[in-house]
């Protein structure tokens, strides 16, 4: 059974840091795709960022350059690194686990989901 479990939300002012952490169990991402989404109030779930079974990463445009995707296999462990933490980053985050094709652009060719952990954002 494939689980997916974030940590790390909280409440920081512009220009912080936080750290997410996804604890993946049941799952062979070394060999697929694995990425954070985030969706805000009345919004639609986008793609932040995506680590890819090749060890490439992607990043969508309003997040490059602050933020960085990592995993450590030995932990079984996603992370997402947010620097200059902006009030329009204010949302729930999520980990997914995908599979070879995935594409963090379309959430919906990600299979599993994490509860998500809420990131808040103040000026």
């Amino acid at each position: 059974q494939v689980q997916l479990v974030e940590s790390g939300g909280g409440s920081v002012q512009a220009g912080g840091s936080l750290r997410l952490s996804c604890a993946v169990s049941g799952y062979g991402y070394s060999r697929n795709v694995m990425g954070w989404f985030r969706q805000a109030p009345g919004k639609e779930r986008e793609g932040v960022a995506s680590f890819n079974n090749d060890g490439s990463t992607n990043y969508a445009d309003s997040v490059k350059g602050r933020f960085t995707i990592s995993q450590d296999n030995a932990k079984n462990t996603l992370y997402l690194q947010m620097n200059s933490l902006k009030p329009e980053d204010t949302a729930m985050y999520y980990c997914a686990a995908g599979y070879y094709y995935s594409d963090y652009r379309v959430p919906r060719t990600f299979g599993y989901w994490g509860q998500g952990t809420q990131v808040t954002v103040s000026s």
